[in-house]
């Protein structure tokens, strides 16, 4: 089963499942996690190839949803499901396929849709460090600094090395040969998904087009869509505060709306 951090106990609440995106692991959404925790019990992951977790052979988004559905089935009763960019992908063909496991779904900063930007470029990088030299996180990133443009990108991928045993703890390979399947969406699902759901994206990402809607409401058609001002596809790490603030009033008026 994935590995997991649990935050907070069991409220009338129900409880959040995070699932993060490629690259992440669930130690990201560690602060958003303890503070949304104050009212909530909230559960990070670590997906398949990613973290703690084990490694498969295998990386597409019914095999991460399946995943998913294998935690929440050692829960009691259905669960809020955040899911961002990979992860939002994996939570929403849940939803779709497992509709009895989500009680409300998030999805940050993706669309169901196949997208052609590429990511190889990152795996490629992240495989060239000289690990041997790396002594602590910030002799990485100064490394991956020289071959990437994004500042945030090296910070945020260093927290997927083990210093100690100087390894990546993704599955570089299996990642490198599945990325068709982690840039694709699965055609052949039932649906549609009837329970709340919120699309929230950055304002500056491309990640969720307004052509995309159409395609959203069929599968979801009670999706709401917002927006972070100033944020891009990391919307939860460039504006954190902004982002939970926005998870929050949500998570409220849908469970207001509810009763």
């Amino acid at each position: 089963m994935l590995n997991l951090t649990t935050y907070g106990d069991q409220t009338d609440s129900p409880t959040l499942l995070i699932a993060h995106g490629l690259f992440g692991a669930g130690r990201n959404w560690g602060a958003l996690a303890k503070r949304l925790s104050q009212t909530r019990r909230v559960i990070t992951v670590d997906m398949r190839n990613h973290g703690e977790s084990p490694w498969y052979n295998s990386h597409n988004y019914k095999d991460l949803a399946a995943d998913l559905a294998e935690v929440i089935d050692t829960l009691d009763g259905p669960v809020d499901v955040l899911g961002h960019s990979m992860g939002g992908k994996a939570a929403m063909v849940l939803a779709l396929t497992r509709p009895e496991l989500v009680n409300r779904l998030i999805v940050a900063d993706i669309a169901p849709v196949p997208y052609d930007h590429g990511q190889m470029q990152y795996i490629e990088a992240m495989k060239a460090v000289d690990l041997g030299k790396v002594k602590r996180r910030a002799d990485a990133e100064a490394q991956l600094s020289d071959m990437l443009e994004d500042p945030i990108l090296p910070g945020f991928f260093t927290q997927s090395i083990d210093i100690k045993a100087k390894k990546w703890r993704l599955n570089l390979e299996v990642l490198a040969r599945e990325m068709p399947d982690i840039l694709s969406f699965p055609k052949d699902l039932t649906g549609p998904f009837e329970g709340p759901a919120l699309f929230l994206s950055g304002a500056d990402s491309h990640y969720v087009k307004r052509e995309y809607r159409p395609v959203i409401k069929q599968l979801f058609p009670a999706a709401q869509f917002a927006k972070i001002p100033d944020a891009g596809h990391w919307l939860h790490a460039e504006k954190p505060r902004e982002f939970e603030a926005a998870l929050r009033v949500w998570l409220d008026q849908s469970a207001a709306s509810a009763t």
